[in-house]
């Protein structure tokens, strides 16, 4: 995926990941078997990511290149306090939507399957720890993670200039993190669940993938048959590994020497290197497999994932809210009808959410002059 303009098979390809993360995040959804988490080591998450920071290789590197460093580096951290705000309001949300739920439905297992049975025993510490970013529910660390993937991002733009330096000190401070365990404090004692020193590696490959100076081309590995080969000899046993693994749990304890604990030490806290390999070789063979002008883009439902990817903030914080209506249905009847409906209507109000949110943009940009400065690509 290259070029200085929008690519719209990043947006078709985050319009997924948010789909997946919404099937994903609704216990005994069959749909979650089809899942990129059944098949590789990496899931829509690191997807998530990977095309967050190529997106932001793209916008805010153009945005470099015209107005500077400051100033580009300023609306990175402008779109850092947008996301901050919106964990927050989600946060709000989602924390109150499972209390009344497990108070009238008497599910008090809620509360700690999900996390939040410290909010319940000191409310007033859990809100502070929030608002800190330490107290981090499950379905809500994704958004502190970009919190601070982009503020990281804000301080070593220049280094955009010189991509394998930036790719140099990205992978030490990944190895860093991976080596001695260097995380945020969490108000579990153990850290954040996506330790952002690691995760940042990722986000970083994105962003030198994305960004293209002033007569200049990003790095983009050329098509070679030999690099697809490698690619596909990677995924192939990572697909049969996880298969087995969640079709079949007791093979795993049966496989003879480190195996089992290899396979199920493939941790996301620290992006596992198989992890970060399996996204970057899914993302070499879908850049050169599909092409930009490729038909898939044009279609129904490439148009409509498209506008999940390209609204992908609200379209997420309403994936987390309807993912647990979801569950709360699928708990009273997970018949073959109630998946068909849990599927089609949260894809169809994400969908609605998207087109509102697009409508919304539309209407405010046409009421002022547009800023010839402003970043084309969302990257979060």
């Amino acid at each position: 995926m290259a070029g200085t303009t929008r690519d719209l098979r990043a947006d078709l390809f985050r319009g997924i990941a948010l789909w997946f993360i919404f099937i994903d995040h609704v216990p005994g959804n069959a749909l979650g078997w089809f899942t990129l988490r059944n098949i590789a080591f990496a899931d829509a998450t690191e997807l998530f990511v990977f095309l967050a920071g190529y997106a932001g290789g793209i916008a805010y590197g153009r945005q470099m290149e015209r107005e500077g460093w400051v100033f580009a580096a300023a609306r990175v951290l402008g779109r850092v306090g947008t996301l901050y705000v919106a964990h927050i309001f989600l946060f709000v949300v989602f924390t109150a939507q499972v209390g009344v739920s497990a108070a009238r439905l008497d599910r008090g297992a809620y509360l700690d399957e999900l996390q939040m049975d410290a909010f319940g025993a000191d409310p007033y510490q859990a809100l502070l720890q929030a608002l800190l970013l330490s107290f981090q529910p499950a379905f809500l660390n994704i958004l502190p993670l970009y919190v601070a993937l982009m503020a990281m991002f804000a301080l070593v733009m220049p280094l955009m200039r010189w991509p394998w330096l930036l790719l140099a000190l990205s992978a030490g401070l990944y190895a860093l993190a991976r080596q001695t365990g260097l995380n945020l404090p969490a108000s579990n004692g153990q850290g954040w669940f996506f330790n952002p020193f690691a995760w940042q590696f990722l986000y970083m490959c994105g962003v030198v993938v994305g960004y293209a100076p002033h007569g200049g081309t990003p790095i983009l590995l050329p098509w070679r048959g030999w690099g697809a080969a490698l690619c596909t000899l990677l995924l192939l046993p990572c697909a049969a590994a996880m298969l087995a693994v969640w079709h079949a749990p007791d093979w795993l304890a049966e496989l003879p020497g480190p195996w089992s604990t290899f396979l199920d030490g493939v941790d996301k806290t620290a992006l596992h290197p198989l992890r970060l390999l399996s996204l970057l070789a899914m993302a070499y063979l879908a850049a050169h497999l599909l092409p930009r002008g490729a038909r898939l883009l044009g279609s129904a439902p490439g148009r409509l994932f498209i506008l999940l990817g390209q609204q992908s903030l609200p379209v997420f914080c309403a994936g987390i809210f309807l993912s647990f209506l979801g569950r709360l249905a699928l708990e009273e009847n997970d018949r073959g009808t109630m998946q068909l409906a849990v599927n089609l209507a949260g894809l169809g109000a994400m969908a609605g959410v998207a087109w509102t949110s697009r409508w919304y943009d539309r209407r405010v940009s046409g009421t002022r002059k547009p800023l010839p400065t402003a970043p084309a690509t969302d990257t979060a």
